[in-house]
């Protein structure tokens, strides 16, 4: 059985129409999506999920509340999981919560 993951990303100018990609594996089918803001990513992730997403992986850009959002967004409808950088080196050091 395959499992369907997302990973989001984030940064001013994404269009998650246009910055999106599928790479299918044995194993993972994994999607992954650039998003502008936080109130984009919680209309994608539930589009996401809508489609069979189980696990979600956010990028660093997402700080503390960002994260927060997304989990209480999906529920128990999937896993929710964090690549972290306390200050984000491509957003000049600081956290997605305070940009987004």
């Amino acid at each position: 059985m395959v499992t369907k993951a997302a990973f989001i990303y984030i940064a001013p100018k994404n269009d998650p129409k246009v910055h999106r990609a599928v790479i299918d594996s044995p194993v993972i089918q994994l999607t992954v999506v650039g998003v502008v803001d936080y109130d984009e990513a919680e209309k994608i992730v539930l589009e996401l999920v809508s489609e069979g997403i189980t696990a979600f992986e956010l990028c660093a850009g997402f700080g503390n509340e960002g994260t927060a959002r997304i989990a209480k967004c999906v529920g128990d409808k999937a896993l929710v999981g964090v690549v972290r950088f306390d200050l984000h080196p491509a957003f000049g050091h600081k956290s997605g919560d305070s940009m987004f």
